[in-house]
């Protein structure tokens, strides 16, 4: 767990979104258009000729940057100067958490939350053109309303399923481990001869895409992550597509700003993930996602990101796991409350 961690608003993020920020100057006459992305950067290669993405690629300073944009922005992909200006007063507010608690002696969530480097992107959602989640199906709706977790308004607890695989330390899921979040947005790229692997700092996963030509799983084999499989396009570009995926975990997670706060969005087993990682430099990835999933969703969603390299960001301990008291915790108290049973009672 990232706690304490200092310089958040500067190094790591600032080449990746110093683009960002020239990007909407340059689109000033039209805020709409996001620019495509290059795929005539001739990529290093590993030895033995694959694209070498291998090394850190944290997406910490993309934290504060919405998932969905407000509906008052409509279709615009980048901010106005007065909405970067209120944006840059927030995250900096923030920002100054951690300070303010060590000036204090007290610990808070300043110990606990990145905050990102400011840029004017609007939503990390780029389709549907309003940057917003489509609307769910009434099977969608259904299951969504079966959903249990910690972060649900008004449940109760009474045995583990009343959690979410997250609360249980078990798995963010997909795509909602490819986000950013609070804390723990490190990501790792390995590679060996046909298999790419990326390692994520939260709940230390990691995903393993061969990408040697052989054939998927058969559907009936679900994981909590999927089942990927990848090749490359243009020398430059890794393409992934996952599927088999296992219901349980939510396609969106509440540590990603501006995400559904309930962790109550199903993923089906017809649901399927398209990435695309494209080198456009030597140090920085374009990161592009489109999830699809008909029983959950009336319409795919997509997200695109910019990834920059920073060899000196340490991945920290993920000091989590399923037998956490704090889930008894949430049961005693669930009870106690149904009950009746006071504060004065327990003491």
């Amino acid at each position: 767990m990232t706690i304490g961690r200092t310089g958040l608003l500067a190094l790591s993020g600032l080449a990746g979104l110093a683009a960002m920020g020239s990007a909407a100057t340059a689109q000033e006459g039209d805020l709409t258009v996001l620019p495509p992305v290059s795929t005539t950067y001739a990529a290093a290669k590993t030895a033995w000729g694959e694209p070498d993405l291998r090394g850190t690629w944290p997406i910490d300073y993309l934290n504060g940057t919405p998932m969905q944009r407000a509906p008052e922005q409509g279709n615009r992909i980048f901010m106005t100067d007065a909405e970067y200006k209120e944006r840059a007063d927030r995250i900096s507010a923030l920002a100054s958490r951690y300070d303010n608690e060590e000036s204090q002696d007290r610990l808070g969530q300043g110990h606990w939350v990145e905050m990102g480097v400011v840029n004017r992107r609007t939503s990390l959602l780029v389709a549907p053109v309003n940057g917003r989640l489509p609307e769910m199906t009434e099977e969608g709706k259904r299951r969504s309303a079966l959903m249990r977790s910690s972060w649900r308004k008004d449940q109760t607890f009474d045995r583990p399923e009343d959690f979410d695989s997250w609360d249980r330390c078990i798995t963010r899921g997909l795509p909602a481990s490819m986000l950013p979040m609070m804390y723990n947005n490190g990501i790792r790229v390995f590679q060996s001869p046909g298999i790419v692997a990326i390692q994520l700092e939260m709940i230390h996963e990691t995903r393993i895409i061969p990408t040697d030509g052989r054939a998927p799983l058969p559907a009936a084999i679900g994981n909590w992550m999927g089942e990927s499989r990848g090749h490359w396009e243009h020398g430059n570009t890794l393409v992934v597509e996952t599927t088999n995926f296992r219901p349980g975990p939510s396609a969106t997670n509440i540590v990603t700003s501006g995400s559904p706060p309930e962790n109550d969005t199903p993923i089906s087993t017809s649901a399927k993930l398209m990435e695309r990682f494209t080198m456009t430099g030597p140090d920085k990835v374009s990161y592009e996602m489109t999830w699809t999933d008909p029983v959950i969703f009336t319409q795919p969603w997509s997200v695109q990101l910019d990834w920059q390299r920073d060899q000196s960001y340490q991945f920290f301990e993920y000091a989590c796991h399923e037998g956490n008291v704090q889930l008894r915790n949430y049961v005693s108290a669930s009870r106690a409350t149904r009950a009746g049973v006071t504060l004065d009672e327990v003491e």
